[in-house]
């Protein structure tokens, strides 16, 4: 069973690259803020600073600022431009993961998406593939895709990163790939992905298999034996929740009289 993780304990394990002579606020401090003012729908920088101004010394000393002032827009910038991403996501999605229901089946989707803003000029925008969980409505984990890979390659890397085990992941015809799938189910997991016409041997692999599967049902139901009428499996003399059967009743599959059936036991009916 997973223990449940304190956001600021979560926060604890990203390191510092700020100089320590300059340090004003505890990093988890400032990360707590900027998460929190995130989830509330803030974001910009000038958001996140106004967000804490707005909640006063109370929340400053809840997420140890030591001073009761939260930072400043500037701080917030210059500490993004430095900070391991990678690490931050790791650390969010450690604590997502350990606020998950024990036992409860986790959805991710994979889709690549370009991030709004991010262009300027001639420079393209930040493509980036993200796995989300849509229980806990969180991005898990992001990679950014360079202009010498594809969301395929960059999806690898990203599984690489997540839990596997005991997850169903989705998404679009991009995903369905045969390297990608094997990943996810050898990591304990399984898949959901669409299949589109550039696929057209697996789209007739896949037909293939689900009528040979529907044709394989329909045989075992067509043979199977039916069940045995209630009043049949009663024993004469013994009572159940229904009674005692009356002696006297008889069914025609239990005693076959030749004489009784038409046509049988006649000369003519004989070959």
């Amino acid at each position: 069973m997973v223990t449940s993780l304190a956001l600021l304990d979560a926060l604890t394990q990203i390191p510092d690259p700020r100089d320590p002579r300059g340090i004003r606020h505890p990093l988890t401090a400032v990360l707590s803020l900027a998460v929190l003012a995130m989830m509330t729908g803030v974001k910009s920088y000038c958001g996140i600073a106004q967000f804490g101004r707005d909640h006063g010394a109370a929340l400053a000393h809840a997420l140890g600022f030591r001073r009761g002032k939260t930072p400043a827009v500037s701080s917030f910038s210059e500490l993004f431009r430095v900070l391991d991403v990678g690490a931050f996501e790791a650390a969010l999605s450690r604590w997502i993961a350990s606020r998950r229901p024990a036992g409860a089946e986790q959805v991710i989707s994979l889709d690549g998406k370009t991030a709004r803003g991010s262009r300027d000029g001639e420079v393209p925008g930040q493509h980036l593939v993200a796995a989300y969980d849509s229980d806990a409505r969180a991005v898990l984990a992001q990679i950014r895709v360079d202009a010498k890979t594809n969301e395929h390659k960059a999806a690898l890397q990203l599984l690489g990163i997540l839990p596997l085990a005991g997850a169903i992941f989705v998404g679009d015809a991009m995903f369905c790939q045969r390297d990608l799938c094997a990943t996810i189910v050898e990591g304990g997991g399984d898949y959901v992905f669409f299949v589109k016409d550039n696929q057209p041997s697996l789209d007739i692999d896949i037909g293939a298999g689900l009528a040979y599967e529907a044709q394989a049902r329909s045989q075992a139901a067509a043979f199977s034996p039916g069940r045995c009428p209630a009043d049949r499996r009663r024993t004469r003399g013994v009572r159940n929740e229904q009674g005692a059967r009356p002696v006297r009743e008889a069914y025609a599959a239990d005693d076959f009289d030749p004489d009784q059936a038409a046509g049988l036991g006649r000369p003519e009916a004989r070959l």
